[in-house]
């Protein structure tokens, strides 16, 4: 047996007994309003451009699980139910988040997004990037057209998270130079920030109750960084990460993540500097292998299991207020999904 089925393998023996759950179990309650928002969507991102109108109806085509306007429309309906500004708040979230996506690809230099050609690939580098910006500014103007101020300022604050976080791991995958604490700030910024805004945004836009709407974005930040830290696993232990990444394409990138940041600091001094050089040097092959085997010894990803199962624990302890409902069920469900994610 392989190393990674090994420790696969070991890790589904030390978590709960499971069951499987589908985003299409989850996001039941509120599908005939998803499938309005697709329409909701495609309309906001029309240009007069020609080649912009272009550009975003590929964007279209490049469809996604829609895991964020899932959560707002969920949390609206958990929290009072889903009206016209939850339309609007799934269609900001959705629209930053697909800027961000652009944005990425370029940072990347990657060829493909969600199975298709990236823009970048199909008409380079500076299209892509006046894209990503044509899209957040429509975010933003749709928020100002209905005075959802609100919205605007929550999900502003996002960008500023996310930019930061960004920027934050570039610095320490250079120095190569990241404990516990810096972890966390970047997961937060970059990850449980947008997940967190479309939890509270779904909140703000069903109530005005201040309790609800907190809980709802402790909720979504928690289950933030719970999915983070599972998709830093799953650099460990699977062929592919929820996101696509391979094996090893955090060490590739230099990108120290909780499991081997603990075995770092467990382990002896001397045999740390070996393994963060090998990874200053660019890991491949059985450099890869080497560090797997290096972080499961030091207790690494046991490590990195609790803390994501403490996040996932804390995120159903913000639902417990809320009265039950099929919503509310549809989100425990998704932390579940969160945590159980396998690829």
């Amino acid at each position: 047996m392989k190393l990674t089925e090994a420790i696969s393998s070991a890790i589904k023996k030390a978590d709960k007994p499971k069951r499987a759950f589908d985003l299409d179990i989850i996001k039941a309650p509120v599908n005939s309003e998803l499938k309005e928002f697709t329409a909701y969507f495609k309309q906001s991102m029309r240009s007069n451009v020609r080649l912009v109108d272009t550009v975003a109806r590929y964007i279209v085509k490049q469809k996604g699980k829609r895991i964020r306007p899932i959560l707002v429309f969920l949390c609206a309906e958990t929290c009072g139910g889903i009206s016209e500004s939850t339309y609007r708040g799934a269609t900001l979230v959705e629209i930053l988040h697909t800027a961000t996506l652009v944005h990425d690809d370029v940072v990347d230099d990657a060829d493909t997004r969600r199975g298709l050609a990236s823009i970048n690939a199909v008409w380079k580098n500076k299209i892509a990037v006046l894209m990503g910006d044509y899209l957040l500014s429509t975010g933003l103007m749709l928020s100002l057209k209905n005075e959802d101020h609100y919205f605007l300022k929550t999900i502003s604050d996002a960008v500023r998270r996310m930019s930061e976080g960004e920027i934050l791991q570039i610095q320490k995958s250079r120095e190569l130079d990241i404990d516990e604490q810096t972890y966390f700030k970047i997961i937060s910024d970059k990850t449980a920030s947008l997940i967190s805004t479309c939890t509270e945004i779904g909140a703000a836009s069903a109530t005005t109750n201040v309790e609800q709407r907190t809980l709802m974005k402790d909720f979504g930040e928690n289950i933030g960084l719970a999915f983070q830290i599972r998709d830093d696993l799953l650099d460990y232990t699977s062929r592919k990460s929820i996101i696509g990444k391979p094996v090893g394409g955090d060490m590739k990138e230099k990108k120290i993540t909780l499991p081997l940041i603990h075995a770092l600091q467990k382990a002896p001094k001397k045999e740390s500097r070996r393994i963060l050089k090998k990874i200053k040097n660019g890991a491949r092959g059985n450099d890869v292998e080497e560090i797997v085997s290096f972080v499961q010894q030091y207790d690494g990803i046991a490590y990195a299991v609790k803390k994501a199962e403490q996040f996932s624990a804390q995120a159903r302890e913000c639902l417990r207020p809320f009265s039950d409902s099929e919503a509310k069920k549809s989100l425990l469900m998704f932390v579940d999904y969160v945590m159980e994610r396998e690829k």
